[in-house]
């Protein structure tokens, strides 16, 4: 497919504080677009809203809650006069045994990642049929593939891949574009908060080649910023991702198998693992809600 030139075209990225965000808004912007950055962490947006080459703002959010994001996304047209573009990426992760979770993180995990990026795109979806613009969704190799210690989040982007394939076709008619992203262990906060966890680092590094590196996060997002100029249907952050999708139906049978030998291997060392959400992004989203309780 061509590309379209993001030159004047106005794109919306949740979660743009740090990681995938704040560099996807830096590309985005150097190749021309209006940026308008939604997230929690409002000195950070506000900073990386600076750093911007083109016209940009920024909105303090939570994407799970749906009058804000109505509110956003009105915000945002005021501003610059339409919306061609939605990137759902906002997201926490947390891992360990399931047993053992903290539920509240638990559930957390599926507000964010799934609720909150099925609100993002409700809230959006009337100024993108305005534009025939381009929703995508941010998710991952949890997506194709099941893991242990991860099920929030390979539920979670499992929900959203579904989801977003659901919605391409409900609303390609109306000149609406849907994509879906999948990034592997990419180096960014979240997967550096896991490898604080020794149990959940090891674990990673013993998987099969490619699925146990941790990939720089610029090439990543390149592919991510040819995907929205071509509004792919599917985008992948690394390239070996895309030969996954082939095999996944395979997967969770071996995963089943090869898993139980690896958590019986590792369960002496489980009693204690950190339950909460992990790296910045997670304690940003501890302390918002923290602050709202209060």
């Amino acid at each position: 497919m061509s590309r379209v030139s993001l030159e004047g075209q106005v794109a919306v990225v949740t979660g743009a504080a740090r990681g995938v965000g704040e560099l996807l808004a830096r590309k985005l912007s150097a190749r021309g677009a209006k940026v308008a950055l939604v997230g929690l962490e409002e000195d950070a947006l506000k900073e990386v809203s600076g750093r911007l080459h083109s016209d940009s703002a920024h909105w303090y959010a939570d994407v799970t809650d749906h009058e804000t994001m109505s509110r956003v996304a009105r915000e945002v047209k005021a501003r610059f006069g339409k919306v061609d573009i939605v990137v759902a990426n906002a997201g926490v992760a947390t891992g360990g045994p399931f047993a053992d979770s903290d539920p509240q993180a638990w559930r957390r995990v599926i507000e964010v990642n799934l609720i909150g990026s099925a609100v993002t795109a409700r809230a959006f979806l009337p100024v993108l049929v305005e534009s025939r613009g381009y929703l995508l969704q941010v998710a991952s190799l949890a997506a194709i593939t099941p893991a242990p210690m991860m099920t929030a989040y390979c539920a979670s982007k499992s929900g959203v891949e579904a989801y977003a394939h659901s919605l391409r076709a409900e609303v390609g008619y109306q000149g609406v574009r849907v994509g879906v992203a999948y990034l592997s262990w990419t180096d960014t906060d979240m997967v550096r908060g896991a490898d604080q966890d020794d149990v959940m680092r090891e674990l990673r590094q013993r998987l099969p080649w490619p699925s146990n590196k941790t990939y720089p996060l610029g090439p990543a997002v390149d592919r991510i910023v040819a995907g929205i100029e071509r509004r792919s249907a599917h985008v992948y952050g690394q390239w070996w991702l895309r030969g996954m999708q082939g095999v996944r139906g395979y997967l969770p049978a071996l995963i089943g198998t090869v898993g139980q030998r690896e958590m019986k291997r590792f369960a002496p060392r489980l009693q204690g693992m950190h339950s909460g959400l992990v790296g910045a992004g997670g304690a940003a989203d501890e302390a918002a809600r923290a602050t709202h309780r209060n």
